[in-house]
């Protein structure tokens, strides 16, 4: 299971993420048209929360029991069976919001002029989140498994942009 985590120490809060996330799911791609010219404008999968000095952003971390799926009156919230990640069908939601109310960690916004819940997709279709892949600081890490035996669930196989850049050149 993939999972996006965040380096607290080195996050600046620079929002650069929201901003490649709403890229990333505009229709035309393009900076200007997707922040000027589309209706409606595209919307970030997660945000950036900011307390004095500390800031990180906030994203959905794909629960192994996600109660979004749970509560989620119209199956419109569903694990996919393939990649295992929980994934919104936006032409099944009603904007209900129950999903909202469940989620532990805030992560799923909602798209108010649609009445969609929209949540962190991982940006299927490419190897690297766009998050991750555009942090300046390298705040964000992808991470390829989670180690389920340890007692403290400790993240293994992390990587930031760069490491996954380099990996890549040496690769056969």
């Amino acid at each position: 299971m993939r999972r996006v985590y965040i380096k607290e120490e080195v996050c600046i809060g620079c929002r650069l993420c929201e901003v490649y996330c709403q890229l990333q799911h505009a229709r035309s791609r393009d900076l200007v048209k997707a922040f000027k010219r589309e209706s409606p404008r595209p919307l970030p999968r997660l945000r950036v929360e900011e307390r004095g000095v500390v800031s990180f952003s906030v994203r959905c971390q794909q629960c192994d029991e996600a109660p979004c799926v749970q509560a989620c009156i119209t199956g419109a919230i569903a694990r996919d069976p393939v990649s295992s990640l929980v994934e919104v069908n936006e032409e099944r939601c009603v904007g209900c919001w129950t999903c909202l109310l469940v989620c532990p960690l805030g992560a799923i916004k909602q798209d108010v002029e649609q009445k969609k819940a929209l949540k962190c997709d991982l940006c299927q279709g490419e190897e690297i989140p766009v998050c991750v892949a555009n942090c300046p600081n390298e705040a964000l890490v992808i991470s390829t498994a989670f180690d389920n035996n340890s007692s403290h669930n400790r993240i293994v196989g992390t990587q930031s942009q760069k490491e996954v850049q380099k990996n890549a050149e040496f690769d056969f």
